[in-house]
């Protein structure tokens, strides 16, 4: 499959600026990705199109391949260095920019902007800006938010953040989209199916949750840096929901649709191969798939329940059932293989444990995951296995149901909407026991998959936006997790060091089990060109253009 679909790999260089401007760019997804809000929603279906419409005081440098992991000055003039030790970071706006409903950007926006974070309760404000003075009242009062170490000066278009603890990340975390710079005056609610002004070359014209999104170029944008925000190909984007995955495939084949977001079906793969590989790119993506358990309620509130699920996964299956080793590969680590600080040994396979772990997953121990259910008592009960209604998914949830039943449960799975599914699995109040997600870096370091995933200051019960779907809290695990955030004399191998540490006491106390990592299988129209794939945004939409 590797062999037949590297031709694709390919990508053509672009031309002059002028070239293929104009047309429109045809998306397709299962269904929506949720809501509008840049600050709240947390779904790569919604986040490289918010890329093209929103901007943060930092960016990611828009570019193919590592040089996009890098971090650019982007609403900000320049990247400032970091004073006091790490604790206080000054920015100075650029002057001239405005949203698409005409109004200038302003320093009192930016400074809105990071208390709304706060005030909506957005996934990330715990693990990305909890460092910033007066977070910590934020996340207890949001509606009361102050958020006091945020200091706009209008004189001189300044922003001061100052925060409690230096953060080796902090400019990466403003990079993401979490950290879009809105209006003073938006909500602070979460916006749902409402668009909020853009600064970038696309803004949303009109949204039907059942239908799609659709985008036209944003009248006050110009560009200000080609790194940090390039202009777009393309006038029009309509990104429409309601086609199966399965539909999605022929109409690009047909030349009806130019790029599906959803995970291309397993059946189908063999035809891009062979048919369709100049359309067909097989592309590097930090993205694992794991089986978070909910560590509060029956049977997973179980130490051992959740250990016989860790032996019991057959990953050499999931591997297969997401699209064969080309694409996909066993995991044993919270952490995909490209980056540095993960676990490097595999303590749940057969032969294997935690003293003594194998190098690598071998097959699955169903007979110690068996007797490990028996110590547990929990053998017998009942589980639901909650899932994305797509094809890929599906097929892992009926393995995983499956392996459930063989090591004693009686269990039964459950597709959901994919957008209703992520927020649905992060509700405590919903009690689902175990589900099957994949999970994208927002920018390159471990600390995306175990902070983000695992830190106490990510799980918020009943809400919606609590990315720790465990709900799992460990005190010498976080103490570990904020040393590798804000000790700033670790070098980085010991800072990597302290992740791969923290990602071993999660394996040990097994919140949640590794499945798979995988790549990125895209297929897209002959009409697409300049195949523009970043690691951060996957296709990066404003860049490509269609003939």
């Amino acid at each position: 499959m590797l062999a037949l679909l590297m031709p694709g790999l390919a990508a053509a260089e672009p031309p002059g600026v002028g070239d293929h401007r104009g047309g429109t760019l045809h998306l397709s997804a299962v269904g929506s990705g949720g809501t509008l809000d840049p600050q709240v929603n947390y779904t790569s279906e919604y986040i490289n199109l918010f890329a093209t419409m929103y901007d943060g005081l930092t960016g990611f440098r828009k570019a193919r391949g590592l040089a996009g992991d890098g971090i650019v000055a982007d609403l900000a003039e320049a990247l400032p260095e970091p004073q006091d030790g790490g604790r206080t970071y000054v920015f100075r706006l650029r002057d001239g920019i405005r949203f698409s409903d005409g109004r200038p950007v302003t320093v009192e926006d930016v400074a809105a902007s990071m208390r709304r974070i706060f005030r909506v309760g957005s996934p990330t404000a715990g693990s990305f800006y909890g460092a910033i003075m007066g977070a910590k009242a934020c996340l207890e009062h949001g509606a009361e938010c102050r958020l006091e170490g945020v200091v706009a000066d209008p004189s001189n278009r300044t922003v001061t953040f100052h925060l409690t603890e230096p953060d080796s990340e902090f400019l990466m975390k403003l990079a993401f989209t979490h950290a879009s710079i809105l209006p003073a005056d938006t909500p602070d609610h979460d916006l749902g199916n409402d668009p909020a002004p853009a600064t970038g070359p696309y803004r949303i014209v009109r949204y039907d949750p059942q239908g799609g999104i659709f985008a036209e170029r944003n009248p006050y944008f110009h560009v200000w840096s080609q790194e940090a925000q390039p202009d777009g190909y393309v006038d029009r984007i309509e990104y429409r929901f309601g086609l199966t995955d399965e539909a999605a495939v022929t109409a690009i084949a047909n030349g009806q649709v130019d790029f599906l977001y959803d995970p291309v079906p397993l059946d189908r793969l063999g035809e891009l191969g062979s048919r369709y590989t100049a359309q067909t790119h097989i592309e590097p993506h930090l993205t694992v798939y794991f089986a978070p358990m909910n560590v509060h309620i029956p049977p997973f509130d179980n130490l051992k329940a959740r250990q016989a699920v860790a032996y019991a996964i057959n990953r050499h299956a999931m591997t297969i059932l997401y699209g064969g080793p080309a694409i996909a590969g066993p995991l044993c680590s919270m952490v995909p293989p490209e980056l540095p600080g993960r676990m490097t040994t595999c303590p749940y396979t057969r032969g294997a444990s935690l003293e003594n772990p194998a190098p690598e997953w071998k097959a699955p121990d169903l007979e110690k995951a068996r007797a490990l259910v028996r110590e547990s008592g929990t053998a017998g009960q009942k589980v639901t296995v909650v899932v994305a209604n797509r094809s890929v998914d599906k097929a892992m949830g009926n393995e995983l149901r499956d392996t459930l039943r063989a090591i004693g449960y009686e269990a039964a799975l459950r597709p959901l909407q994919p957008a209703l599914m992520f927020s649905y699995i992060q509700n405590s109040a919903n009690n689902v026991q175990i589900s099957i997600k994949d999970w994208s870096s927002d920018f390159p370091s471990p600390s995306n998959f175990l902070d983000d995933l695992f830190g106490c200051e990510n799980f918020h019960p009943g809400s919606s936006s609590s990315i720790n779907i465990p709900g799992f809290c460990d005190a010498p695990t976080q103490a570990l997790i904020d040393r590798a955030k804000t000790d700033v004399t670790l070098t980085d191998a010991a800072r990597n060091d302290l992740w791969a540490q923290v990602d071993h006491r999660i394996a040990g106390l097994v919140p949640a089990t590794p499945v798979i990592h995988k790549y990125d299988v895209v297929f897209v129209s002959k009409r697409l060109g300049n195949f523009f794939y970043t690691h951060n945004f996957g296709l990066f939409f404003s860049q490509v253009w269609v003939q």
